[in-house]
């Protein structure tokens, strides 16, 4: 079997050692007799399998016990609903912080719902740096402040916690969960839809303070109400089973390598490999500032654009796959996660200079 180097922002690859056990498991679960998309959610097995992935989630992010961890469907996009729907709590605006397309379009859902102002907004720079602490005009009445952490198409990560005061600070952290330690209890939510750092398409995290629960909007459905979720352990309905399990396996195989610390140290290895090759190069080149590089997503440039299409075809015969740059901005992204060899970002590196010298 040969398998590609897979740089896909998402739904993205996952840990060999993840697969593998999910292929020796997938008719049979430790004797069960059965596979775990089988398995009722009601059952003792799943329960085991469900409350494992809790534990082991909150050893690797030393979430406080005063915090609930939540597993729920409809993705990260769902949440831009959520988020406002659960914690406006009466006030009459959030903060929404922009830097990319993601926290743009929480802001256009956040506005369909309440009162959103915006507190600092990048786009004018093609989205290329997080705005720093004091360019922040921060409500101090605000519901809540709300920011996407990196942004998976633009390749911004915030290298700071905003502070935020009295305010809940809310943080959609799809695309870099899990890729380095943080401090929860400096948020008031986080949120994470798993298929880049966690697992599988079809699960999304919420870690949510519990003084924040239980005041939504009038009138919602309870399927929209976090408390429905936190009163039932996440199985207020059929949850997401099969990705819980693989997402279980992930933050076991996390706690493999070193925790959250550890895979850290090799995030910070593969991101500066490509940046140090980018940066040393004529003929690549990356738009973000550097101290807001993220260490998932490198979107990069060629100097001639006529050359894209015949770079990515050849990184495909080369075994390189999912280069292409999102739509709206063209060029490559390759997106590290934390399943990404080292090798691999060496792979692409030793590509890119071949590329270079016959193009260049």
């Amino acid at each position: 079997m040969s398998r590609v180097i897979n740089f896909s922002a998402g739904p993205a690859g996952l840990p060999i050692e993840v697969l593998e056990q999910v292929r020796d498991e997938l008719l049979d679960w430790h004797g069960a007799g059965m596979g775990v998309m089988e398995m009722s959610h009601r059952g003792k097995q799943f329960g085991a399998i469900l409350e494992t992935a809790e534990a082991d989630l909150r050893e690797l992010m030393g979430i406080p016990s005063n915090y609930r961890v939540l597993f729920l469907q409809g993705g990260a996009t769902l949440q831009f609903a959520m988020v406002p729907i659960n914690l406006m709590r009466g006030r009459q605006s959030a903060d929404y912080l922009v830097t990319g397309s993601w926290s743009k379009k929480a802001l256009g859902e956040a506005r369909r719902l309440a009162g959103a102002r915006i507190v600092a907004d990048t786009e004018a720079e093609a989205f290329t740096r997080a705005p720093e602490q004091h360019e922040l005009a921060l409500d101090p009445n605000a519901a809540y402040l709300h920011y996407c952490s990196n942004e998976t198409i633009y390749g911004v990560e915030f290298p700071y916690v905003p502070e935020t005061g009295d305010v809940p600070l809310v943080a959609d952290m799809s695309s870099h969960i899990l890729s380095r330690p943080v401090d929860v209890s400096r948020y008031g939510l986080i949120y994470a839809g798993a298929q880049k750092n966690i697992g599988p398409v079809g699960v999304t995290v919420v870690i949510v303070r519990e003084d924040l629960l239980g005041e939504p909007f009038p009138g919602m459905p309870l399927m929209l109400d976090y408390a429905t979720y936190a009163n039932n352990d996440s199985m207020y309905n059929t949850p997401p089973t099969f990705p819980i399990y693989v997402a279980g396996l992930v933050f076991q195989w996390l706690k493999r390598q070193g925790g959250l610390a550890g895979i850290e140290r090799r995030n910070i290895e593969k991101s500066s490999l490509l940046y140090d090759y980018i940066d040393g190069s004529a003929f690549y080149s990356n738009p973000v500032r550097r101290e807001d590089r993220s260490r998932m997503n490198v979107p990069f440039t060629l100097a001639r654009p006529e050359l894209d299409a015949r770079f990515i075809e050849e990184a495909g015969r080369a075994g390189i796959e999912q280069i292409k740059g999102h739509k709206s901005v063209g060029g490559m992204r390759a997106s590290i996660y934390n399943p990404m060899p080292l090798e691999g970002v060496r792979a692409l590196v030793d590509f890119m200079a071949d590329f270079e010298r016959r193009n260049g």
